[in-house]
């Protein structure tokens, strides 16, 4: 990927600020992929300690769209169509990290998956997957 299409991806990302409410950054772009990290701060817990599904769902989300953006010409820009998630443990520990795929792209539909782990004291346990589809839209 050359720095335009990087620069975009992190301008566009941090323009949202959902992320920024969460303090959550993206830390590699690749094509066809993108990796984001978030604590698990005391504001995205839930009632029993662990990391919301909120936020899981969250970067989930963002990393298999960012991952769909790096396929897509300069011009365009993506919206979630639908997005499913398969919560697999709970989200123990110091932050949460979200690796987005691209599985199939296409000029209409874009493919995605994602999956989140739990990081705790250096041990990352896969707690979520999601699988969805992106629309590719003029910006």
């Amino acid at each position: 990927m050359n720095i335009e299409e990087v620069t975009r991806i992190q301008t566009s990302f941090d323009a949202q600020t959902m992320m920024a409410t969460f303090d959550a950054r993206i830390v590699d772009i690749q094509c066809g992929s993108v990796r984001i990290e978030a604590p698990i701060s005391p504001g995205a817990r839930q009632q029993q300690g662990f990391g919301h599904a909120g936020l899981t769902f969250s970067i989930g989300d963002s990393a298999a769209g960012y991952a769909a953006l790096t396929m897509l010409p300069l011009h365009q820009e993506v919206v979630t169509a639908e997005i499913k998630i398969n919560l697999l443990a709970p989200a123990r520990g110091e932050k949460l990290i979200s690796v987005g795929k691209v599985v199939k792209p296409g000029k209409r539909l874009c493919v995605v998956t994602a999956e989140v782990y739990a990081v705790e004291q250096g041990v990352q346990t896969l707690i979520a997957l999601l699988q969805g589809t992106m629309v590719p839209v003029t910006a």
